[in-house]
Parts: structure tokens; sequence; C-alpha cells
């Protein structure tokens, strides 16, 4: 048989064959005087054998595994592997297909598609007009794609009510030009300190974090004018000790609680 012939005959291409020969799964066989490849029933099964096993989803170093017997893995080993690849694929896709049923239950903000805890945050946020207030939801949609959490959301959700939050997103607006020494900074860095809760100190790390994260604070500090982020700064600041006396705190009944 010539290669046009085997190809056709197992159901491949003729450039697959060629390309079989190249990863070294099917041996070159014998040539006429012409040049011409001469392949006999034996080459046929081989590649009828490669043609099944990558159908099944193995990859070509995986069929070679196969082809080598003793000097490589058992079919048997390699078709587990397959199989477990599979499953692990299966509950990938359902998983997917819960997201979007989720997803589609509700209308999307317009953010776009995020996680169902954090749509709902969204979803019963006010529509306020103040540009401080959207790069807040911003930065919520950011820190979800890292993985908020269910219970972070589920603590911001009371701040959504309360008029005397709402109207600190006033007060920073307020800072758009102002410089990095304005004397309303301290005061409003401090009444933001102050409503945060403790859920959202415990969830922060007890330590400053991997580098990468100095870098994205510092672009985040870039994205507002200098007297917001000052109070942004002094913030972080505040939030970081009140974290570190909680922590602290917390070690301190664990400890009693063993003594």
């Amino acid at each position: 048989m010539r290669i046009g012939e085997i190809a056709a005959l197992v159901g491949v291409t003729s450039r697959a064959v060629r390309h079989y020969h190249h990863m070294g799964l099917l041996p070159e066989p014998g040539r006429r005087a012409n040049g011409y490849r001469v392949y006999s029933v034996r080459d046929a099964v081989l590649l009828a054998r490669i043609r099944r096993l990558s159908e099944l989803g193995l990859s070509l170093d995986e069929v070679r595994d196969v082809l080598a017997d003793d000097a490589g893995r058992e079919l048997a080993e390699v078709l587990g592997e397959l199989d477990a690849d599979l499953a692990r694929q299966e509950e990938e896709i359902r998983n997917r297909r819960r997201r979007l049923a989720e997803l589609m239950t509700e209308p999307l903000p317009p953010e776009g598609p995020v996680s169902p805890e954090l749509a709902r945050l969204l979803r019963a946020a006010p529509d306020l007009d103040s540009a401080t207030a959207v790069k807040d939801r911003e930065l919520l949609v950011l820190l979800d794609t890292a993985g908020g959490g269910e219970e972070f959301y589920e603590a911001l959700h009371p701040l959504l009510e309360d008029p005397d939050v709402l109207a600190l997103y006033g007060r920073l607006d307020d800072l758009a030009d102002a410089p990095a020494d304005d004397p309303r900074i301290v005061p409003l860095a401090d009444a933001l300190a102050a409503i945060v809760p403790d859920a959202v100190l415990d969830a922060m790390p007890e330590d400053d974090g991997p580098p990468v994260l100095e870098g994205v604070g510092a672009a985040i500090f870039a994205d507002f004018s200098p007297a917001q982020a000052e109070v942004a700064r002094l913030v972080m600041e505040a939030l970081g000790r009140m974290r570190d006396q909680r922590a602290k705190k917390r070690r301190g009944e664990r400890t009693e609680g063993t003594g």
C-alpha cells in the first residue's frame, strides 16, 4: 500500500501519517526503487491503533508510551489517568454551568459577571452620583477577581443603608482638587476607618503581603487626587493597626483558653 491508500483505509490523512513518522509513533516502511513508501497490513494495524488511542483523548506522547509496551506505561494506567482527567473536566463544566445559572437568575450589574455574593451587594448599593463611589465599585470587582469572600461582602451590606456612610463619599469627592495637606484629610480618614466592620478587619492578612501588593496599592493611590490618596493611606494604616490589635486579642484569648 502507498501512503494515500493506508491513510484512506484507516481513516486519517496522509499528512497525519507523515506526522506519526516524524513523532516516532509509526516506523518508516521500506521504499520501492522509485522512492515511494510501501506499507504492509501490520503497518495499517499499528496506524489504526494510533488513531483509536488518539480518539480516546491521549496525547501523542502518551500514545508513544502505550506503544512502547514494557518500555512505557501500561495501557490500563494511561486510560485510568485519562478517565480521571475527564472526570475533573466534567466537574469543572458542571461548576461553570451552575455559575452561569446563578448569574442568569438575576440582572447582571453594569460591571459584568462577578461572583453571586458581590452581585447581590452591587445590586443593593444605592445609585450615587459620586466619582469616588464608582471607583469603590471598581475596586470591589478587582477584589472579587482575587476572591473577596461571602463573609466579607455580607459585612459590607449594613453600610449601604447608613446615611452617614453614604455622606462620606461626598466628602471624598470634595477633595478631588485638594492638596495632600488639606485639613479635612485626617478627620475624614478617622471617620472612614471607624465605620469598617470587624469582619473586614478579620479578612485582612496579618502581614503586608507579597511585594506585588505594594505595586497594586501604588496603582490604586495613583488613581486618586493627592488629598484622596492621603486619606486612603491613613485609612489603610489605621486598619492595619486595628487588625493587629484584634489578632493580638484573639491570640491572647486562645492562650487563656488553653492555660
